[in-house]
């Protein structure tokens, strides 16, 4: 591959990026498939899953662009570090509103006796969310509708968790990486 020869330092770099981008895809593809089930059931779709799917949307375009840019030797890594730290604040917010209702919920248990009053009030919430059009769809009810749905904005929520340190770590090679760029080779003294 073409590109610059900036060491352990740059593969690391790239391979944060790659890492960077496979979770944005995951996040993207359940995101969507979430969102597609609420509006096929002509609901509004929870802000939060909205929110989400824009960062990460952004995100993995910002990832593709400064790959390319690297690779052709043009990316400026003081401007990438400030959009690293940019993007690390969006996923924590990313982190903290997705995995907030999360933290408390015990996927094994839904469906079970045991939480099985708590389940049959869940489903009419979510049947009256649902049977009025275009109402919009509480998250904190939708994560605990089934156990793949827990799952899966666990998976969310962990993924999330896991971008704010590659987007964290990228960022410090970044700035790395300009320190290194910004060294002057020393002159040869001749005698």
């Amino acid at each position: 591959m073409a590109g610059s020869d900036n060491g352990a330092l740059g593969t690391t770099f790239k391979v944060a990026r790659i890492l960077q981008s496979l979770s944005l895809i995951a996040i993207i593809g359940m995101a969507a498939y979430f969102i597609s089930q609420m509006v096929s059931q002509n609901n509004a779709p929870s802000d939060v899953l909205v929110g989400t799917l824009s960062v990460t949307c952004i995100a993995v375009l910002y990832c593709a662009i400064t790959y390319i840019l690297y690779i052709d030797n043009t990316l400026p890594f003081l401007i990438t570090t400030g959009m690293d730290g940019m993007l690390l604040i969006a996923l924590i917010v990313v982190a903290v509103v997705v995995g907030k209702p999360l933290s408390y919920l015990n996927c094994n248990v839904i469906g079970s006796s045991s939480v099985s009053q708590s389940t049959y009030q869940l489903g009419l919430e979510l049947k009256k969310s649902f049977s009025k059009e275009g109402s919009k769809v509480q998250y904190s009810n939708w994560i605990g509708a089934s156990k793949v749905t827990c799952y899966e904005m666990k998976a969310i929520w962990g993924l999330s968790i896991a971008l704010c340190v590659l987007f964290a770590f990228s960022a410090i090679c970044s700035v790395c990486l300009w320190r290194r760029s910004k060294t002057v080779a020393p002159k040869s003294v001749e005698a």
